[in-house]
């Protein structure tokens, strides 16, 4: 198995120092790709000056989507993995792929989350959506093999957040096996992840609304899905004001953002689903656009 590890960075300096220790410590034989956003922290700098990285690729483009897009594009091993800055692999990491990948497509594991009080792990998520058994990705923590990665042609760079939840939709259309493996977990340190971050409904209806809609049509079940999350924060925001931890105006500006972000997520996904009627669903993929890099270090080539 010959791996590649992509690891897209932005404005994460320090976060991705300890990432790059982690996989030079546990899997020193991997080539690593790190794709680095309009970052301006000095990141390009700290890079360069390690013999740890193989490529550096500079994007200007701030989605993770295109990030890992642009990764598997300098990439070479027949076994890409994304693993997200501010993740630490563990020494069962590589292992744990490896044993993944040799009955599955596809393998992603949990992440290790520091609590005060001890530590929490994620489990597998599984979900029967029209017709097809989908096991979501750990979007910070996932192998594919390069022909199944060439096969759904990447990520979705329509999405700005839930580009691996759409990949994980699209494998279960092509009928790809994905394994979640325990052993394949990566540590996040605490106070790592940005702390409590705002709430933004618009941009989750809009995903979400992509989603379904670009891969399964609007067909009853996937309408009855939407207007059912829509309908449960609908009332965790009602909770909120009757508890007096925010105001009626507050509720109503929520629903116009998930209503906008409903509208805007179906008629684009209905859109994409047209353009791209394949399996793969993905007229936003690796494959639609190559000016993604605007520079590249690449040390395979001294």
């Amino acid at each position: 198995m010959q791996l590649s590890v992509v690891v897209p960075t932005l404005d994460g300096r320090e976060q991705l120092a300890r990432t790059l220790d982690a996989l030079a410590e546990h899997v020193p034989d991997a080539e690593v790709v790190v794709v680095n956003g309009p970052s301006t922290d000095g990141t390009t700098g700290m890079v360069r000056e390690r013999d740890d990285v193989d490529v550096l690729v500079e994007v200007a483009d701030r989605s993770v989507a295109a990030a890992r897009n642009a990764g598997a594009d300098f990439a070479r091993g027949d076994v890409v993995a994304f693993v997200d800055q501010g993740l630490s692999v563990t020494d069962s990491w590589a292992g744990a792929v490896a044993d993944g990948l040799d009955d599955s497509e596809v393998v992603t594991g949990p992440v290790h989350v520091p609590l005060r009080g001890g530590m929490t792990t994620e489990d597998v998520e599984t979900e029967h959506v029209g017709g097809r058994e989908v096991t979501f990705l750990n979007s910070g923590n996932a192998a594919f093999r390069r022909t199944t990665l060439d096969a759904i042609d990447g990520f979705d760079e329509y999405l700005d957040v839930g580009s691996s939840r759409d990949a994980a939709h699209r494998l279960a259309a092509l009928d790809a096996s994905v394994s979640w493996q325990s052993g394949m977990g990566v540590a996040r340190e605490f106070g790592t992840d940005g702390g409590v971050r705002e709430r933004d409904h618009g941009g989750k209806y809009r995903s979400l609304a992509y989603r379904l809609s670009k891969n399964y049509g609007l067909h009853p079940g996937v309408v009855r899905r939407m207007f059912s999350m829509a309908g449960r924060d609908a009332v965790d925001s009602l909770r909120d004001v009757a508890s007096g931890d925010d105001r009626p105006s507050g509720w109503l500006a929520t629903g116009r953002e998930v209503v906008v972000g409903l509208s805007r997520g179906t008629a684009a996904g209905t859109w994409a689903r047209l353009l791209d009627r394949t399996s793969r669903r993905n007229p936003n993929g690796r494959s639609s656009r190559s000016d993604r890099a605007v520079a590249v270090y690449d040390r395979r080539e001294d």
